[in-house]
């Protein structure tokens, strides 16, 4: 917001004797703020029981040709649980300590989670739940928490989440 300035008076003197300089624009900036590095990072993460990722990791296994695989609801519980052991799998201990915050669990089946990582960390987390092959679940083969998104600024990936369901129709 800019505020007008008064003229300045070429009769007044800086303390050296000389006559102050003449501004250069008639308004001068009362404020100006930079956006600093947020704190925090966040992702979006989906939960797939996927059968090809079942296949590569036990091809002796033959595929469930069911049609109606369904996947089970996640709750903020697991959805930890699933991060630490992927943090622990690819950084160790270290991976393990890292603070993981669910911030929310939806989709119109309950697959969808958005966490919440220390903006440092969001690198290693997005690599570790990328390499993580996933957890067995009985006959319906491995389920795996892909990672859709990640980035610093939560209003952009929800942006692009809103984005992906309106080119698939939903």
């Amino acid at each position: 917001m800019a505020v007008p300035e008064e003229p300045s008076d070429p009769k007044k003197s800086t303390k050296a004797g000389k006559a102050a300089p003449a501004p250069s624009s008639k308004y001068h900036d009362i404020l100006t703020t930079t956006i600093k590095a947020p704190r925090f990072a966040y992702a979006h993460l989906s939960l797939t029981n996927d059968e090809i990722v079942g296949q590569l990791q036990q091809p002796e296994k033959p595929a469930h040709t069911g049609s109606s695989r369904s996947r089970p609801a996640l709750d903020a519980l697991q959805v930890r649980a699933y991060c630490t052991a992927a943090l622990r799998r690819f950084l160790g201990d270290t991976g393990a300590g890292m603070p993981v915050d669910v911030l929310a669990i939806k989709g119109a089946d309950g697959t969808d989670a958005w966490v919440r990582v220390p903006r440092e960390d969001l690198a290693a987390f997005a690599a570790a739940m990328t390499a993580y092959p996933g957890q067995e679940d009985g006959e319906d083969g491995m389920l795996v928490l892909r990672l859709r998104s990640c980035g610093n600024w939560l209003g952009s990936l929800l942006g692009r989440a809103e984005e992906s369901a309106l080119w698939a129709g939903t």
